[in-house]
């Protein structure tokens, strides 16, 4: 089932009608109906009734994403809120982590007892919880000095903050995000790889592949690294799909 970006857009935030001043174009893109005056969305090409929301040269037209570019703004969306999740996420583990430094014999009692009430139940269930890899993993934790895990927190904040700053960069499709979104996720890349060969989750295999379509997508998409033809081929993209809007919408050449 193809996906008409264009009409599913419009249908969710409204059309986007423009009065060029060219003779021509303003021919071609108004209407007259019973109703009064219909103006052609530059988006979907589809006619609404009422004024235009502006008006002046057809250079001057808004550039209104529409076709592939819609298609490629939404992807970006959707990894923005991926990296805003994750972003989150992880400064709450920071939060956790620096509590954790600040009250670490309370905490270790804390566990101990809990592990104590929980015991029997697991052992009910032959698991055994005192050879657990989780709880291993916990109480190796205890033994980390104070500074350590402050350095920890202090770490995790500053991934947590390349991550919320390439969701806000994505989400608005700027290209300095897109750069930041793939040498951040590559770096990883390889961290990632090396967790797999310790131990095999499928929650790991997904993000592993998750952020190697995103690198491979961005790069090749959005041209980056001289890619296809680099920034100006990109460019020269966007200016043609700028001048499509007034000009397709029309049915004319400028």
């Amino acid at each position: 089932m193809k996906i008409d970006w264009d009409r599913r857009t419009c249908a969710r935030h409204g059309h986007v009608t423009y009065a060029p001043d060219e003779a021509p174009l303003r021919a071609h893109l108004r209407t007259e109906t019973p109703h009064g005056e219909a103006w052609r969305c530059l988006r979907c090409g589809d006619y609404t009734l009422g004024e235009p929301h502006g008006g002046g040269p057809a250079k001057d037209a808004p550039l209104v994403p529409r076709g592939k570019v819609l298609r490629d703004l939404f992807i970006l969306r959707f990894l923005a809120v991926e990296r805003a999740v994750r972003g989150v996420f992880i400064v709450l583990v920071a939060a956790a982590v620096w509590k954790f430094s600040n009250s670490e014999d309370s905490v270790r009692r804390l566990f101990d007892e809990y592990l104590d009430v929980f015991r029997p139940v697991f052992t009910h269930f032959h698991y055994d919880l005192d050879n657990s890899p989780v709880v291993g993993s916990i109480q190796k934790a205890f033994g980390y000095k104070h500074s350590t895990l402050v350095l920890v927190a202090v770490l995790l904040l500053a991934y947590a903050l390349v991550e919320l700053v390439e969701a806000v960069g994505l989400w608005y499709a700027k290209r300095w995000a897109e750069y930041l979104t793939v040498v951040a996720t590559a770096a990883f890349l390889p961290l990632e790889i090396y967790e797999l060969t310790e131990q095999i989750s499928w929650l790991k295999i997904g993000t592993l592949v998750l952020n190697i379509l995103a690198v491979v997508y961005i790069a090749v998409a959005k041209r980056l690294f001289g890619l296809r033809g680099g920034r100006r081929a990109f460019e020269e993209e966007r200016e043609s799909a700028s001048l499509l809007e007034v000009e397709e919408s029309a049915g004319v050449t400028v």
